[in-house]
């Protein structure tokens, strides 16, 4: 086992891992931007390391910044977290050549599913089943034009490159395809360097629903069965639930067999997800796999008690997984807290929290890294808690996620907290009857 991890990143999911070491007696060694220097990560971690100012690429993405503190810790092992350097293969190779444990994916299993039309000719030749679309990258507009044209609208352009919903375009009709490709291509070479596209059949009212995985070097995977992440503004994750109140047990079979199947595939090592959209006829198709821990790994913690921080760890240490498949014994919700204005178009709102209360009771969890005092740093992403609601049915985890709403207190800056509120109110939200689409006539009462 590790004698001691460097935690490559910051906020909630630094301390959320920190927590894991201690309980594992594994030294931890936290690294901060100047701006991050009050963090509670920085305060809780067995030793602490400055790698820069403010900026991220001045400090959490500036690799030799990293491994020079890890060499000057002796760290053996460097946990990336989500974000940042999580699933850059670069990184991942840099740890191996300086004989530090990267626990993520390795450089190769990176490269062959960080890009997502290689990812996605890879889950073909795996077996699972994919969106119809383009073999690999699309070389011309001809070729864009001849392909949509072939499938039929509406159609997907998607930068092979490309997260976080740039260098996307939806296209309902022939006539609009030019000006999305043009944009969609300035978008992705902007964002990612790289202005390669692909093209994917429109899937209509699709639900958005990932398979957590654990992989281990041996090449055995199991499931963690599923979450649904469909409550999405701007292709960014809002809320998050377990089980899924769209799937069915011949669905979860399917499902989880063939994230598993995708996994043992490509001798996937660690915790990841496989991502699928499934359509209003619960057809499922491939869209990516994310090869590191996930915002949203809480829920699936607390329905199949398993501790994923601990499992990435041990994996990464090459101790070998039970090989068990894990269904959900209970209901799990979770709201991400984002310090934004929602009643102003989600406009971020950083600056110093003056006053601080955090709801408790049975079945109430929260990962936050902030505290009354605690000044948000403009810098970075604006999520400053994760709430966490555990019941036996998806009523009770609504009813009880309402209560631990109205407990939580957060002044001196906005929060989403008033749009989650309302949220658990939505009779849609409520029924379960919600697509990735929920979002587009969701509206927001001012109540302020």
């Amino acid at each position: 086992m590790f004698k001691k991890i460097l935690i490559a990143n910051r906020g909630e999911i630094a301390l959320r891992i920190i927590r894991t070491c201690k309980e594992m007696n594994i030294k931890t060694v936290a690294v901060y931007s100047t701006a991050d220097a009050d963090s509670l990560h920085v305060r809780f971690a067995d030793e602490a390391v400055c790698i820069g100012p403010a900026p991220s690429h001045e400090s959490y993405l500036k690799m030799a910044n990293i491994i020079a503190a890890a060499e000057i810790t002796n760290a053996d092992a460097i946990h990336p977290g989500y974000g940042f350097l999580s699933e850059n293969a670069k990184f991942s190779k840099i740890c191996q050549e300086h004989d530090i444990k990267f626990i993520g994916a390795s450089e190769e299993m990176i490269e062959k599913m960080g890009d997502k039309a290689t990812a996605k000719s890879t889950m073909k030749a795996a077996g699972v089943p994919t969106v119809p679309g383009s073999e690999g990258i699309i070389a011309s507009f001809e070729d864009a034009e001849k392909l949509a044209n072939d499938m039929g609208y509406p159609v997907m352009l998607k930068a092979t490159a490309g997260g976080g919903g740039k260098g996307m375009r939806a296209v309902w009709e022939a006539d609009d395809l030019l000006k999305a490709w043009e944009s969609a291509r300035q978008e992705a070479k902007a964002a990612f360097g790289n202005d390669g596209m692909y093209m994917e059949k429109l899937i209509e009212e699709p639900r958005h629903i990932e398979i957590q995985i654990i992989g281990d070097r041996n090449g055995k995977a199991c499931h963690l069965s599923e979450r649904d992440c469909s409550v999405q503004r701007r292709h960014q994750k809002l809320t998050e639930e377990t089980p899924s109140p769209f799937m069915t047990e011949e669905l979860r079979e399917a499902m989880g067999n063939a994230a598993v199947k995708a996994a043992e595939y490509i001798g996937y090592e660690g915790a990841g997800t496989v991502e699928f959209l499934v359509d209003k006829h619960k057809n499922f198709y491939f869209m990516e796999m994310n090869t590191r821990i996930q915002v949203e790994h809480p829920i699936t913690e607390e329905v199949v008690n398993y501790d994923l921080i601990r499992e990435q760890i041990t994996a990464a240490a090459g101790i070998a997984i039970s090989g068990k498949n894990y269904f959900p014994k209970l209901h799990s919700i979770e709201c991400r807290i984002n310090a934004e204005d929602p009643f102003n178009d989600f406009r971020p709102s950083p600056g110093k929290i003056t006053n601080l209360h955090t709801p408790g009771g049975h079945g109430v969890r929260i990962d936050t890294h902030v505290y009354s005092g605690y000044k948000i740093p403009p810098n970075y992403d604006s999520m400053i808690a994760k709430l966490i609601t555990t019941a036996q049915t998806r009523e009770e985890a609504i009813s009880k996620m309402r209560r631990a709403l109205d407990e939580f207190i957060i002044e001196g800056i906005k929060t989403t907290i008033p749009f989650h509120r309302q949220l658990m109110d939505n009779p849609d939200y409520i029924s379960g009857n919600y697509t990735t689409k929920f979002m587009e006539d969701f509206e927001i009462k001012d109540i302020e």
